[in-house]
């Protein structure tokens, strides 16, 4: 659909969601995309996000002058037991939720969105409901293959349900599967439009050997364990066969240094170390042929859109074991790799070293990922808020 012929002169847009990176930057991405659409047809957007004050919105949205304002939450603290879930902590917190929704719901009528959008998280509730009680038009965004529980709760209210991948349509429960549609994860532009140079200049890569492919690994913000372990286990193998960019989180930087210390001067000038890789990260990705993550919805839809191939080791205690569903569905499809369950250096070293090794190999698993990639997918779900919002 293309409703840029259409546009309003203004435009209200309540945004709910947060708690981490994967709920935040989706709904970001989509403020700044609708944003943009409307400045260029002369409109204007007025904008207000509802979320926690300890969750990254809180930071996200001020630093990017949007309103912003917190509402009372419950988080349920997920377990196997289901006896477990009636912890005196969740019971507590779950009380909560009504006050929540009394909150959200004045800040909606006196807010008067022309649409909602729930990117998910606990806080997206007492908003979403709060939507649903104002007649306010609620679009859910869900990152992951499986709804969320934030989402899964709401869906029922829901006038449209954007999700990011054909997979999860058959998920969804059938009486609100007619609401559903499939945009992608919205990904920042600025991840697409990296160069490869520029990494090798930013970060002093002069070490580097740009016959053998890059591999980049990373564990998000605060690094992962797992990853570096088994990483450092196999290092001296893998500088013989690639560079490493290797994003380890702060903490553990110097036990990576330590261990590289005592490799082969040539080995080690292909390692490159590093906490935390902030504005460089799209050029490092431009550089990358091969990434070992996590996978998180966001890491999954940057990827894709970017085709890389990627070994993924996915973080067992995500929430409804969702990054091993999202890594599992793209190397059933030969778009990556997944290492579920105990995850060795031995088994890394395996299912890295063909694509170390043979360049084929890595265009295909590359051209694999870029058919799931959605580098439009801000701009799909811009479409499906414009079009709730007229009815």
């Amino acid at each position: 659909m293309n409703l840029s012929s259409a546009l309003p002169r203004s435009f209200r847009l309540l945004v709910t969601g947060g708690g981490t990176g994967g709920h935040t930057y989706p709904a970001l991405t989509a403020i700044r995309t609708l944003q943009g659409r409307l400045a260029a047809a002369g409109g204007t957007l007025d904008v207000l996000w509802i979320g926690t004050a300890d969750g990254l919105e809180a930071r996200v949205a001020p630093a990017e002058g949007i309103a912003f304002k917190t509402v009372a939450t419950g988080k349920i603290r997920r377990s196997a037991n289901p006896l477990k879930m009636l912890s005196a902590a969740n019971m507590k917190d779950m009380a909560r939720v009504p006050l929540g929704v009394a909150q959200a719901r004045a800040i909606v009528s006196e807010f008067e969105p022309d649409v909602v959008l729930a990117t998910g998280g606990y806080v997206a509730v007492p908003a979403g409901l709060a939507a649903r009680l104002c007649k306010r038009p609620l679009v859910l965004h869900e990152q992951t293959v499986r709804l969320g529980l934030a989402n899964r709760k709401l869906a029922g209210s829901a006038t449209r349900i954007a999700v990011s991948s054909e997979s999860s349509l058959p998920l969804l429960p059938a009486e609100v599967r007619d609401r559903a549609v499939v945009t992608g994860n919205p990904v920042r532009p600025e991840v697409l439009s990296g160069h490869p140079d520029k990494a090798v200049h930013a970060l002093n890569l002069v070490g580097f050997d740009r016959r053998l492919p890059t591999v980049y690994v990373t564990g998000g913000a605060q690094g992962a364990q797992q990853i570096n372990g088994v990483v450092r286990e196999v290092l001296p193998w893998l500088l013989s066969h690639a560079n490493v960019i290797h994003q380890c989180g702060p903490a553990n930087v110097d036990e990576l240094r330590f261990a590289a210390a005592g490799l082969d001067p040539v080995l080690a000038g292909r390692y490159h170390v590093t906490g935390f890789v902030g504005p460089e990260l799209p050029d490092v990705l431009a550089l990358a042929d091969i990434v070992i993550s996590r996978s998180g919805a966001g890491t999954l839809a940057e990827l894709t859109a970017l085709g890389k191939p990627a070994v993924f080791v996915p973080l067992a205690t995500s929430a409804g074991n969702e990054q091993a569903h999202n890594a599992q569905y793209l190397a059933d499809a030969g778009a990556a790799v997944a290492l579920l369950g105990e995850v060795t250096a031995h088994g890394l070293a395996e299912a890295v070293g063909p694509l170390l090794t043979d360049a084929g190999r890595r265009a295909q698993m590359a051209e694999r990922a870029r058919a799931y990639g959605r580098p439009d997918a801000a701009e799909r779900l811009v479409d499906v808020l414009l079009a709730a919002a007229n009815g």
